[in-house]
């Protein structure tokens, strides 16, 4: 017989409920985070009483001035590009995320996503689901976003 002990250890007093989100279940919307992205609930968050929230970010428009250097008070979050790309500093490191790359930001790193492609589109995974994000100064300058053409 499986040891269930942990998932019983686990369960109260927390939601940890069945979820199934179809893409037409959930729609794009721009009230998020980030006013130029559009995020799609997956059902997450109330699946898991705020524990952890995921949703699918796509690109609204193009990218001016990005997201600022900031950090998240965060016990875990990733980033999975599943479309396109996007350009991240993570202190003083340029780095590019492209479509099936992973990214596991530590909890507090100082980042400023600067530039992305029109079909950029990622999952983000981040618990708790109530995260917070602060702004803060940044470890060096930022490249300038390309054009879209």
């Amino acid at each position: 017989m499986p040891d269930t002990s942990a998932v019983a250890a686990i369960s109260p007093p927390y939601v940890s409920e069945f979820s199934h989100v179809k893409p037409g279940d959930t729609e794009a919307r721009s009230e998020g985070l980030r006013d130029f992205f559009r995020y799609r609930d997956l059902g997450i968050l109330a699946a898991t009483g705020g524990r952890v929230i995921a949703h699918i970010v796509t690109a609204a428009r193009a990218p001016e001035h990005g997201t600022g250097w900031h950090y998240h008070t965060a016990d875990f979050h990733i980033v999975i590009m599943l479309k396109g790309w996007a350009k991240f500093m993570y202190e003083d490191k340029e780095t590019l995320v492209a479509a099936g790359d992973c990214v596991h930001q530590r909890p507090g790193i100082v980042h400023y996503l600067f530039d992305y492609s029109p079909d950029m589109e990622y999952l983000e995974v981040v618990g708790p689901g109530d995260f917070a994000t602060t702004e803060c100064d940044g470890p060096c300058p930022v490249p300038a976003p390309a054009a879209w053409v």
